[in-house]
């Protein structure tokens, strides 16, 4: 019996593999049957069939007029369209986080909400005494963070609470652990029109942040500057924010966004 389930990862990463293939091939072919498939896996037709009836299920294969043929979905369109969105992102950003971290000599970083945490996907570092230890392709807490709080900000209750647990972690004695205050200051966030935490996530740590806006005023990411209590003091913030903002609205042009009067 044990071996049978030590099987079954095994197993499952195959179909994993195959399905991948699957698409591969009707990328390459346009369209494509199912025998034609198999050939080009050498797989049995009916293991062919049960991995097409998957795909197509999720929308990532459909069939085309002439019956039995397949051809890659919708799905596969949405996909590509968001992975090329961030690729723009970081491309349109970087330049605009470079002056920025200049300007202020603190880290500049660009980020994205994933679930309830958010993901660095730009960085440009200050030319301060000390460095940030943070990466592109870091996640954090978005509760926590000034980029997270800028993010979170544009969901309403159902949402939020259908995001982040009822309970949030801490991680200082600063930390927002209690939803029902978050909530408070998101609405502080959207009216100041940006964020900030004091030492929230680390002791030491301070950073300010604005939403970067797409073509369709959407906010699709947030844009911050970070740095030590000491150097980003909490007198600083309304003076760094205005040019966080700054930067932020400018990335958001960039994207599409005009600003309504």
């Amino acid at each position: 019996m044990a071996k049978q389930d030590d099987d079954r990862p095994a197993a499952a990463v195959q179909s994993v593999d195959r399905a991948l293939q699957v698409l591969e091939i009707l990328a390459a072919l346009g369209q494509a049957g199912v025998t034609e498939i198999a050939a080009e896996l050498g797989v049995h037709k009916s293991t062919v069939s049960r991995l097409v009836a998957v795909l197509e299920s999720r929308n990532y294969v459909e069939q085309v007029a002439e019956r039995g043929k397949y051809r890659l979905g919708f799905a596969v369109a949405r996909l590509a369209r968001a992975g090329s969105a961030q690729l723009d992102l970081v491309k349109l950003s970087q330049d605009i986080c470079d002056g920025l971290a200049g300007e202020v000599g603190e880290t500049a970083n660009v980020a994205i909400l994933d679930d309830d945490r958010i993901v660095n996907i730009v960085e440009a570092s200050g030319p301060g005494e000390i460095a940030l230890q943070t990466w592109v392709g870091q996640s954090c807490p978005a509760h926590a963070t000034s980029s997270g709080k800028v993010l979170l900000a544009c969901h309403d209750e159902a949402q939020l609470r259908a995001r982040l647990a009822e309970k949030l972690e801490s991680f200082t004695d600063n930390t927002v652990v209690d939803i029902e205050n978050l909530q408070r200051e998101l609405a502080d966030v959207i009216d100041r029109g940006w964020s900030f935490v004091t030492e929230e996530l680390e002791v030491g740590l301070n950073a300010v942040a604005a939403p970067i806006r797409d073509a369709g005023s959407q906010v699709v990411a947030a844009l911050s500057v970070s740095g030590p209590s000491y150097r980003l003091s909490e007198d600083r913030f309304t003076e760094i924010a205005k040019l966080v903002v700054a930067a932020a609205d400018a990335v958001s042009r960039r994207l599409g966004w005009v600003e309504r009067e």
